[in-house]
């Protein structure tokens, strides 16, 4: 394969983890090297096509058990929890460079090199909770990620609005206090990882914001109005529940006045 959009086809539509993270870091590697055709003439296959690993069993977010990160089976149950979330990361990058066609080339970098991180991340809590003797599937895991996805498979600005402008900002908000929990446990292996987790999503949303603007400006929106709207209308509940990172969500493209508007 030498064509972007036959690696998200592949990525998207095959089921084996392994082969998944190889094909990722394959692609990012031909991207760099300039051995990678962006030409995208291959149709975009309906987003029903997307499948998923039979395992983790995939449960309501209330059905999910309550983790304390002081016992071994609520540390497991936490990482599991996050190797979910980086798994389906791997996914909603490669489905937005795969379904939304006609954006300049650096769009498409900028999304594989997502994709390629989100990779690097669950391969990194897969690999700790592997030391813990658990693997990635062990364990139920949330239902809810993917359909962020799928009620915005026809919406670029809601797809940018509603995963890195949410969902991936979100993260943000609260991985900084599991930090310091984990320093205060003197979990150095978890602390390492949740900061360079934290440290790459400051980018992923920040490139969520600057194309957000981007595709506004392209079709005449305001964006601050137009992101506004498009939290009115897909997220599930009025608008996401606080309390905000605002220094880190302003180093990654908020603005002053639309984080007022998500506080009050």
């Amino acid at each position: 394969m030498k064509n972007i959009f036959e690696f998200a086809e592949a990525c998207l539509h095959r089921t084996d983890i392994d082969e998944k993270l190889a094909l990722t870091h394959q692609a990012w590697q031909l991207l760099q090297s300039q051995h990678l055709s962006l030409d995208s003439d291959r149709p975009v296959l309906p987003i029903v096509n997307v499948k998923f690993p039979d395992r983790p069993q995939l449960l309501a977010p209330r059905h999910m058990p309550q983790r304390k990160l002081t016992t071994p089976d609520g540390l497991i149950a936490f990482f599991h929890a996050i190797a979910h979330v980086e798994f389906v990361a791997i996914y909603l990058a490669w489905d937005i460079l795969y379904r939304f066609r006609g954006l300049p080339d650096q769009f498409y970098q900028d999304w594989l090199r997502v994709a390629d991180e989100e990779a690097q991340h669950f391969a990194l809590i897969r690999a700790h909770l592997q030391s813990m003797h658990t693997d990635y599937g062990d364990l139920p895991a949330h239902s809810g990620l993917w359909e962020h996805a799928t009620d915005t498979a026809d919406n670029i600005l809601a797809r940018l609005a509603m995963v890195p402008r949410c969902m991936e900002a979100r993260g943000l908000d609260v991985t900084p206090a599991i930090i310091e929990k984990f320093k205060k446990l003197e979990d150095d292996t978890s602390v390492a990882i949740l900061t360079r987790i934290l440290t790459d999503e400051v980018g992923h949303v920040e490139l969520g914001s600057y194309w957000f603007k981007f595709v506004c400006r392209q079709h005449g929106y305001e964006p601050e109005a137009k992101y506004r709207e498009l939290i009115r209308e897909y997220y599930k509940g009025g608008k996401p529940k606080g309390p905000f990172n605002r220094e880190m969500r302003i180093i990654a493209g908020f603005s002053n006045a639309e984080l007022d508007w998500l506080e009050n």
